[in-house]
This record gives C-alpha cells, sequence and structure tokens, in this order.
C-alpha cells in the first residue's frame, strides 16, 4: 500500500505540472505580438449547419462582422427543412452588403456527413484562402486577419485555432462541459505544443486552395470521423507544418443535460482513443485532485495523505484560476474539480469499452486511422431534394 500511495502521489504531482506548465504556455501564447499583414487577399468561409441550436445566430453572425475587407461566407445545409436555413437568411437581411450563400444540396457522399456537406458547398467558393468552421464558432472582428497573416509563412501549409468553451444557458451542465475544454483539453493541447505536437484542432482551419487540392482535395477526407487529425496529417505529409494563430475563438457548450455531456464527451474520447490509444491513456495524469484521492485511500487516510491532497486540490484551482484569466472567460468553482475529473475519468474509462459513436444523429463505428461509417437507429435519412437536375438550391446575397 506504500508503494501504491508513493505511485498516486507521483502521479497527482506529474498533473500538477503539467497544469502549471499549460497556465505559462497559454500566457506566453496571449503574450505574441500581432503580426502584421502587408496584404489582404479575399477569403472564403465554409460554414457547414445541421439543425438549429444554441447561439447559433450569434455564433454565425460573429463571421459576418470580420474587419477584414473582402471575403464570401458560404453555409450549407443537406436538408431542405433544415431550420438553420431560417438563420441564415435572417443573416442576408442583417448583412445585405455582406457577401453570403447559402447552399441547399441533399447529395450524400459516403462517408463523414460534414465533409459531405462541405463538398456540396465547394463549387461556390470563388478564393484561394479556405477557412473551414464549425457551426458553434464565435470569432472576433480580427479573426480573418490572424488567418491570413498565420498563413503567410512559407512553410505553414495550415493554420488552426485554439479554442475555449461557453456554457449556452444558465445551470451547472454548461459551465460543467465547459470546464472540459477550458481547463482540461485546452491545457492538454499547450503541454503538446511544448513537446512539438502540431496537432489540428477542428474548430476552425484554414489553408490555401492548392494546399488543400495538394492532399486530394475535400474527398480525401470522407473515410475519416476525425476530420481534422486526417487534415493535419496530409498536409504534414506535404512537407509543410501546422501553425496556430494568435487569439483564442470559442464554441458553445449545447447540451442541457449530463447525460448529453456525457454522450458528446464520449464521441470525442473514443475518436481520440481510436486514433492513438497509448497517448490517449496516458491523459489520466491531467486529474491531480483524482489522484490525491486515491493517495489518500492507498495510504489508509494518513495525516500526510490528507494534507497532501488538499494541497494538490488547492494548487489545481489556483492553476485553473489563473488559466481562467489567461482565456477571459470559464470562470469554474473549484470545490467542483473533484466531480469534473471523475466525470472525465469516468468518460476516458468508457472509451475503451466500445467504439461507436453518436454525432448529430447518426451512428458510427471509430476505426484506427480510416474512420468506418454506418447508420444506425438514431441516423436521420434524407430524401432527394427537387431542385432541378442538381438536386441543388442557391440562395445567395452578393
Amino acid at each position: 500500500m506504500t508503494l501504491l500511495a508513493d505511485a498516486t502521489a507521483l502521479f497527482s504531482a506529474a498533473g500538477l505540472v503539467q497544469a502549471g506548465g499549460a497556465w505559462q504556455a497559454l500566457k506566453r501564447f496571449n503574450q505574441q505580438p500581432r503580426p502584421h499583414l502587408a496584404e489582404r487577399p479575399p477569403v472564403t468561409i465554409l460554414k457547414p449547419l445541421k439543425g438549429d441550436e444554441p447561439l447559433l445566430e450569434a455564433a454565425l453572425a460573429s463571421f459576418c462582422t470580420q474587419s477584414y475587407p473582402h471575403y464570401q461566407v458560404i453555409f450549407g445545409v443537406q436538408d431542405s427543412n433544415d431550420p438553420a436555413i431560417a438563420v441564415v437568411e435572417r443573416l442576408q437581411a442583417l448583412f445585405p452588403a455582406r457577401d453570403i450563400t447559402l447552399i441547399i444540396d441533399d447529395t450524400q457522399h459516403t462517408g463523414n456527413r460534414k465533409i459531405a456537406n462541405l463538398i456540396n458547398m465547394w463549387s461556390a467558393a470563388r478564393h484561394d484562402i479556405i477557412v473551414m468552421a464549425d457551426s458553434d464558432v464565435h470569432v472576433t472582428p480580427q479573426f480573418l486577419e490572424r488567418v491570413v497573416a498565420g498563413l503567410a509563412a512559407p512553410d505553414v501549409g495550415l493554420v488552426t485555432a485554439l479554442y475555449t468553451g461557453i456554457a449556452s444557458r444558465p445551470g451547472l451542465v454548461g459551465p460543467f462541459g465547459a470546464a472540459q475544454i477550458n481547463h482540461i483539453f485546452l491545457p492538454g493541447v499547450m503541454v503538446g505544443r511544448m513537446l512539438g505536437r502540431q496537432d489540428c484542432l477542428g474548430a476552425a482551419v484554414a489553408l490555401r486552395r492548392q494546399t488543400l487540392d495538394a492532399i486530394g482535395g475535400l474527398h480525401a477526407l470522407l473515410p475519416h470521423l476525425a476530420d481534422d487529425f486526417a487534415i493535419g496529417r496530409l498536409v504534414r505529409g506535404t512537407g509543410q507544418r501546422i501553425a496556430m494563430i494568435s487569439g483564442i475563438v470559442v464554441t458553445t457548450v449545447a447540451e442541457d443535460s449530463l447525460g448529453a455531456l456525457f454522450a458528446h464527451e464520449l464521441r470525442w474520447a473514443r475518436t481520440i482513443r481510436a486514433l492513438e490509444p497509448v497517448t490517449y491513456a496516458t491523459t489520466a495524469l491531467q486529474f491531480p485532485v483524482f489522484w490525491g484521492f486515491m493517495t489518500v485511500l492507498a495510504a489508509g487516510f494518513t495525516w500526510w495523505s490528507l494534507a497532501f491532497a488538499a494541497v494538490v486540490w488547492l494548487a489545481r484551482a489556483l492553476f485553473m484560476q489563473a488559466v481562467t484569466r489567461q482565456i477571459g472567460r470559464g470562470r469554474f468553482s473549484g470545490w467542483l474539480l473533484p466531480a469534473r475529473e471523475f466525470f472525465s475519468l469516468s468518460v476516458l474509462f468508457a472509451s475503451y469499452l466500445g467504439n461507436r459513436v453518436v454525432w448529430r444523429g447518426n451512428s458510427m463505428a471509430a476505426g484506427s486511422d480510416r474512420q468506418h461509417f454506418r447508420a444506425g437507429s438514431g441516423s436521420l435519412g434524407f430524401g432527394r431534394l427537387r431542385f432541378g437536375k442538381t438536386g441543388r438550391l442557391t440562395r445567395g446575397i452578393n
């Protein structure tokens, strides 16, 4: 038991070192000078949509209010009855001078539905710098300037954006989910970059058209559930590197129950576990409060173990507050840290018990590299839309 207590105490200390290193890395990241742009080439933004969701209009509107001089925004859906259409039409009315196009195309491509939607939107893209961003992403007016500046370096093939989470509604569940992004995922990303990793974070990515062509276009991403991992690997395979833009974007935590949140986090977990099972297992060291509690149990509730666990809990809470100040949002009660860590470890454990994930009503099986897709009981079928021979409707204000 003494050896076990020593081991769990070591794991707990390692988690604190990781938390402190992540805070320092984030601090240095925020202190980067804002890049200067000599040129501002036009940009195309692709926004695949499916359904309405909390804060959707606010998230989409943030892409219509960029300070960048020349860009187009293309929204795409695959169902003529999709409620997201009404949101886009309101934005077209609110921003009549903005180049906004809505693509409604029911064409199905075997594989990733998000990538299929992007393929249907692709013919409307006019510019050579392509930004792809999820529907729940919120950005500042300087986002496009930072993207283009990040792509300016000749050895950069793709830029990605660090992101945080915000709750879409009051209550416990939203902040609980945002804490996973802000205080577990984000610190892990920062430490990974310190160690030389060049992960592509899928919330918002950008690359040049010629780079996308070089990796086989959007069709090369269709077989992959983890399309962000796939595009990053393919771009690195061309000899180019992945850069992170200055500044942080925000994603919406839309879940309204712990069950829905668990299912969402399990989808993330199983996708990552399928790709990097050994590396993902080591993320258990990110939970120092949990290991502090395990130390208390292994040591038989001795005074030193209780004191150790209390110090670890306090230190972890302080690092969490330091990260909160750096990202400017995501305040989370230190009293809830044990619950958040136990919840995350439950998700991690469950990720090794199967490979089925559910994404936007579609049931899929996560494979090791190429993800295998299959429709499940929760999937939503799409009938053919009849808009002439192409099955495609374009609505735009240019």
